[in-house]
């Protein structure tokens, strides 16, 4: 595992028929999965297309939430969910690339897209907490939507991936679902040419889910869902 540049080729396969029969088998490491902790230490309000050929541009990383409680921003909650998602991948046989494994990288939501297209990982987990009033509580997924003009052809198997992650995170975590959204505005998921979904893991506006985000025996228990969800997908 490791940090890999964004530069090169994928393969442009066709996602919406792949991986629907094969099973990981502990030690096997046939499947490689790309971890993306959200945001970073500092943003970037630099400008970028958000997919190919689009004339609408977005932040290249946006700052992200901090946690109403706890005062941890959420960049560093998803990096620790994220090291924890991709030691428990490891032990269950995948192997596992990650965007980033500091605060100190300033890596925008493309290039994010394609370190997993360049190694064509069999699934994108893109890690956010979301932000809202305190009030506000609960996990979804988002995956491209079945129209999105950016990439069509990963609706399909990102459609299954993120309905069985958010299943599996919310049964092993006890956080409200709130289900699976659908979009076309995301560069990180625009960009991807490989099954991708992003996992809003709770309301980091949320005084009680701030906390359980931020303890560390709750965030292995994130982690285990997460995984339990990408066994489920394949």
């Amino acid at each position: 595992e490791g940090t890999l540049s964004p530069s090169g080729s994928s393969s442009g396969m066709d996602w919406s028929a792949a991986n629907t029969a094969s099973t990981p088998s502990s030690g096997s490491r046939q499947f490689t999965v790309c971890i993306d902790p959200g945001h970073q230490g500092q943003g970037n309000s630099s400008l970028e297309p958000i997919g190919p050929g689009a004339s609408t541009k977005k932040a290249k990383v946006a700052g992200g939430a901090t946690g109403t409680s706890t005062g941890i921003p959420e960049s560093q909650t998803t990096l620790e969910i994220g090291l924890k998602l991709r030691n428990e991948l490891q032990s269950r046989g995948y192997t596992v690339i990650m965007t980033r494994t500091s605060q100190g990288v300033n890596i925008s939501n493309k290039e994010r897209a394609m370190i997993g297209n360049n190694n064509n990982a069999a699934a994108v987990i893109h890690l956010h907490c979301d932000g809202a009033g305190s009030s506000a509580r609960g996990a979804h997924t988002i995956a491209p939507a079945s129209d999105n003009p950016y990439c069509s052809s990963i609706y399909s198997a990102s459609s299954r991936l993120a309905q069985n992650v958010i299943s599996s995170y919310c049964a092993k975590t006890g956080i409200k679902s709130r289900g699976v959204s659908y979009r076309n505005d995301l560069s990180g998921l625009n960009w991807s040419e490989v099954p991708a979904i992003y996992i809003e893991m709770g309301f980091i506006t949320n005084p009680t889910e701030d906390q359980l985000l931020n303890d560390d025996a709750f965030q292995t228990k994130c982690a285990q869902g997460i995984a339990d969800g990408i066994d489920a997908y394949f």
